[in-house]
């Protein structure tokens, strides 16, 4: 079948969330160690994590996941267009000039624009709306973070030519079990991919960062005689007044990704921007905790794991049963969900109701979706 086009599939002008991924040319292990020249480049996903936390900064784009292997790697986006409308106008100049600098200091970091960079887009009534769409656009974030790094590796290979296998692929994830599974299987990557154990040592992945954070925060401890209280969990950095002077504590390592519970009844509405310049927005996109997260993947890595397919424990994760999914069928979700999904993921009923953006077109669904996702009652 004849992949949509991304137009049909990803709306530009309303919030989106997507899982996308992108291969080396041939599946070499360019991210890691080459088999063919015997050489190590796993330095390279360092570079992915660093444009990563500049991009999250910059773009109106929320990181909610990622996953950087050997030859390949998996972000999950969601689209901020709603944040974007409400930035001013040299906001947005200043935003894509931190993105395409003019000028770059010695260690090729993005200069401070001048007031003559920003009127280039800000004085142009079409180039300014150019330029907010783009701050919102998957298609533009993949396309400056391919190509920096392949420039880069081809200039470190003295090579010429394509880095990446084609252009990134993208489903669209409407609704929460499919944003689940999904988050699922790009966290557990590393593990089913055999170069981790366990979550904690799944290096290069959003979900290392988010251990990490937690841990940051919990080692965190303020002494009795602390006169003003320590800021409040979940809190990108943290800090303390003894008397007259202020003690900065340590800044979380998972600042730069969005917040992963949401509460959907207490929740804040509306576009929720960014108390912090390391983010797009402060809104979380999963109803569950940290801690029920990672003991829901915890779970579930034992039950893909060699030997133990398809054996079931007699108590599966509260989540599953809150979202009606079947254990056995859940652990295939999570395996499988690269094959089992090609334009948009979610349950049949879902995506039976949804049509493609142009043209109106129906979206298809692999036979074994709709056996593992049977219509609700």
């Amino acid at each position: 079948m004849v992949r949509m086009s991304r137009s049909e599939v990803l709306a530009t002008d309303e919030v989106v969330v997507a899982h996308v991924f992108a291969r080396t040319v041939r599946r070499c292990f360019l991210f890691g160690t080459d088999a063919a020249s015997g050489k190590n480049f796993d330095h390279r996903k360092r570079w992915i994590e660093a444009h990563l936390q500049h991009f999250a900064a910059a773009f109106g784009i929320d990181l909610l996941g990622y996953a950087v292997l050997s030859n390949h790697f998996h972000l999950i986006l969601r689209t901020r267009p709603d944040v974007v409308a409400t930035w001013g106008d040299t906001e947005v100049a200043r935003r894509w000039l931190r993105l395409c600098p003019h000028r770059k200091n010695a260690d090729g970091s993005p200069k401070e624009p001048t007031e003559a960079e920003l009127n280039t887009i800000r004085r142009c009534p079409l180039k300014l709306a150019d330029t907010r769409q783009r701050l919102s656009s998957i298609s533009w974030w993949m396309r400056l973070l391919c190509q920096r790094v392949a420039m880069r590796a081809n200039r470190e290979d003295e090579e010429n030519g394509r880095f990446f296998q084609d252009r990134y692929k993208a489903v669209r994830l409407l609704d929460e079990a499919s944003l689940l599974a999904c988050a699922a299987y790009v966290d557990l990557n590393p593990i089913r991919a055999a170069v981790a154990d366990t979550l904690e040592g799944s290096d290069h992945t959003s979900l290392q960062r988010r251990i990490e954070g937690r841990t940051e925060t919990e080692a965190i401890s303020v002494p009795k005689q602390t006169t003003a209280e320590a800021a409040s969990k979940g809190k990108d950095a943290v800090a303390h007044r003894t008397r007259d002077r202020v003690v900065p504590l340590r800044v979380r390592g998972d600042k730069f990704l969005a917040p992963l519970s949401i509460d959907e009844h207490a929740g804040s509405t509306g576009p929720c921007p960014s108390a912090s310049s390391d983010r797009c927005s402060d809104k979380g996109f999963l109803a569950i905790s940290l801690v029920d997260y990672l003991q829901l993947l915890d779970w579930t890595a034992r039950q893909v794991a060699e030997g133990k397919r398809g054996i079931t424990p007699a108590s599966t994760p509260a989540v599953l049963r809150r979202l009606g999914l079947e254990a056995t069928p859940w652990t295939e979700l999570v395996r499988d969900f690269g094959r089992l999904f090609t334009n948009v993921a979610g349950h049949p009923r879902i995506v039976d109701a949804t049509r493609s953006h142009r043209t109106g077109r129906r979206f298809h669904l692999r036979r074994r979706v709709r056996e593992l996702l049977p219509a609700m009652q």
